[in-house]
């Protein structure tokens, strides 16, 4: 209610399954996060997590991540075409509404199609979830757009974890991940996201 972000559960695995990602929901489905209150779950492409977010909170909208569909796209194109189509590609999120959205899609569709059909399939099959964020408040849609911020928090882990090299046990990874994860929250508390307080 007052903006802050906050990091609520982890869990240690080495691989992202449907049948693990359904376990982690499910906890928390079952630890009151039922989905009533749920907006929209923003998310990569993993297949796994896909369609245990279908099973656990079927009717919740999904945002897919920009930032990940366009390191997707970009693997179809050729070195000289990369930049270019990104760019116009960057123009259909950046459209001052949906409706715009759809209108720059079809002008990068129709300039795409013959050039780089695979990455405009890419991008096409992904079409309505890339631009969910356009339900929420204008003032949100820089933060649900892409999974940056869970990224950021991925990427701090790392640069603790690797210098370590190895963990005798789960454990052991769990205490320093936890302890990293609540620094976080610490300091994401005190810098609460005006733009995403919930207003009467």
């Amino acid at each position: 209610m007052d903006g802050r972000r906050e990091l609520i559960d982890f869990v240690v695995t080495n691989a992202e399954s449907e049948k693990k990602w359904w376990k982690f929901l499910n906890d928390l489905h079952r630890r009151g996060l039922t989905g009533e209150a749920l907006g929209l779950v923003v998310m990569d492409g993993n297949p796994g997590l896909e369609n245990a977010v279908d099973l656990v909170w079927a009717f919740v909208k999904r945002q897919r991540c920009w930032a990940h569909k366009l390191r997707n796209v970009a693997n179809y194109l050729k070195k000289k075409h990369r930049d270019q189509c990104i760019k116009g590609a960057r123009a259909i999120y950046g459209a001052k509404n949906r409706k715009e959205a759809e209108r720059a899609y079809g002008r990068w569709e129709r300039k795409w199609r013959s050039i780089a059909p695979k990455a405009v399939r890419c991008l096409e099959k992904d079409l309505e979830e890339l631009l969910n964020f356009y339900n929420c408040p204008r003032e949100m849609w820089i933060k649900v757009r892409t999974t940056n911020v869970i990224q950021r928090a991925f990427r701090e882990v790392r640069k603790r974890t690797r210098p370590m090299n190895c963990f005798n046990n789960v454990p052991s990874i769990e205490r320093i991940v936890y302890a990293m994860l609540s620094h976080l929250n610490e300091q994401w508390g005190k810098k609460p996201l005006k733009e995403f307080t919930q207003k009467d």
